[in-house]
């Protein structure tokens, strides 16, 4: 039997059977890694020898009678995160030879449930692009069409999942990081609530891996199964023990409901600032019917709902603001010349990236005001809604785009040109309140090229998104093979 496209729960079934040992299912991913991966480029840090190891060890935890939440499974792991004696980069050349000395809390924690790491997946340079390629490793194909992009930032981690290069991976998501690379390749992904799960060595080099709380940041589980997306949870949630750990314990409510009749919805397929393509409205709209036809409560239009167009300009200050305060950017007078001559009528996303960029901190503290009285207005929203399906970028993966200056860049929407980071905005409505998301199939586009929507839930209520993407699955069908 392959075992390569196989969910976690189903190896773990048979691990426990007897079916199958880890070093078995360890030894057919990195073959099939070693026979696929020239071609896709997602594995770009190999850990095979230590891989090998981690299985044989796994196989004698078993029949010693251990049973760990992942013992023996094959896993990867994005390569910003930290792992002693492999190199993280985050894509940076003048970083390609840092090689930390312990290991993120993630992959300690993947390590301490039994999983065995077949190597780290590739990103893009500094995590900051849609794509995954970078001048160390080279770009990351997608899966379905190689002259597409797999996404980003977690790229390598979507494609290895969609290739079957590992039951499992972690990644991280800003900027729909997770969500994104799981649409463009036709897998799952889930962004927690902020702050859910603890970040600590899922940083760029060479800063030393404290244990700071980040803002939008969150690192989350990648898979091929809704079900596999919450077992992945389970291991990475949690505050560090550095900080909120020696306090707090962290305890999930269950889901709202359990049966697709319960639920209440809000389903949408519009943005006030950028169009929905005509391959992903169709995805909305199946799941659409899929929810109507389970009985659930869905609604199209809801007063509750807080103002997306304020929320993806505040989502846009953010952003820029932070990742400009995290790398350094040439000419930051220039900036603050170029943004002074703005309009003040300019209220476009371009003028809010540039006014970002050289934000004052009582700026920064005014968008974190407003920034507030959205959260509480989804709270609000909560109360007579379970969760809000809507797309995760408004077209299926798009042709690779290296143009190095980003902001020249165009994402083509059923045959109009529109700025290449407008496309964030959908991203940007949970990231932005920091709300869960969860990023699930819906089938493929006429062009044959996988489709997804994201289900956002309640605050610290993940388990209502991925309770509601697992019902979904059941009707809908839910990971395919790339032909």
């Amino acid at each position: 039997m392959e075992w390569n496209l196989q969910s976690a729960e189903e190896l773990l079934a048979a691990l426990r059977a007897g079916e199958v040992t880890s070093v078995e299912l360890t030894d057919e991913a990195i073959a099939r890694i070693e026979r696929d991966d020239k071609v896709i480029n997602a594995i770009c840090v190999p850990n095979f020898d230590r891989a090998r190891a981690a299985a044989s060890r796994a196989d004698q935890a078993r029949a010693r009678g251990e049973d760990r939440p992942l013992l023996g499974i094959p896993v990867t792991v994005k390569e910003s995160y930290n792992m002693a004696g492999l190199p993280t980069t985050w894509g940076m050349p003048q970083h390609a030879n840092y090689v930390p000395a312990e290991d993120a809390v993630q992959v300690s924690r993947l390590e301490a449930a039994g999983a065995v790491v077949l190597g780290k997946t590739n990103v893009p340079l500094g995590l900051q692009d849609i794509q995954s390629f970078n001048e160390i490793y080279g770009t990351t194909k997608n899966p379905w069409d190689h002259e597409r992009t797999s996404g980003g930032s977690s790229g390598g981690s979507a494609a290895a999942l969609a290739c079957g290069f590992g039951a499992l991976s972690i990644g991280s998501d800003l900027a729909g990081s997770l969500r994104t690379p799981a649409h463009f390749c036709g897998v799952y992904a889930h962004k927690p609530t902020l702050g859910l799960a603890a970040t600590r060595g899922m940083v760029a080099p060479p800063e030393p891996a404290l244990p700071t709380d980040l803002d939008l940041a969150v690192v989350g589980p990648m898979a091929r199964t809704a079900r596999d997306l919450t077992l992945l949870l389970d291991v990475m949630a949690g505050p560090d023990p550095l900080t909120h750990g020696v306090a707090y314990d962290s305890s999930l409510p269950p889901a709202r409901h359990e049966r697709l009749s319960d639920f209440r919805v809000l389903v949408l397929d519009e943005h006030p600032l950028i169009p929905t393509g005509s391959a992903v409205r169709a995805g909305v709209n199946r799941v659409t019917d899929t929810l109507i036809a389970g009985g659930a409560h869905v609604e199209r239009h809801s007063p509750l709902l807080p103002d997306l167009t304020e929320a993806g300009t505040l989502y846009t200050q953010f952003l820029f603001s932070g990742s400009v305060a995290r790398f350094p950017v040439e000419g930051y007078e220039q900036l603050r010349t170029r943004a002074a001559g703005l309009s003040a009528d300019d209220q476009s996303l371009d003028a809010a990236r540039l006014r970002a960029m050289v934000f004052s901190h009582r700026d920064w503290i005014e968008t974190n005001n407003r920034r507030e009285l959205h959260r509480h207005g989804w709270r609000q929203f909560f109360a007579e809604f379970d969760a809000v399906v809507c797309p995760i970028t408004p077209t299926p993966a798009f042709p690779h785009d290296h143009n190095p200056d980003v902001l020249e860049r165009r994402i083509d929407i059923d045959g109009a040109e529109y700025p290449y980071f407008d496309q964030l905005v959908w991203a940007g409505l949970a990231t932005m309140p920091g709300l869960p998301a969860t990023a699930i199939p819906t089938g493929l586009s006429p062009e044959g090229l996988p489709v997804g929507v994201q289900v956002i839930g309640p605050m610290f209520e993940d388990r209502t998104s991925l309770r509601l993407a697992e019902l979904l699955e059941q009707k809908i069908g839910g990971f395919q093979a790339p032909k």
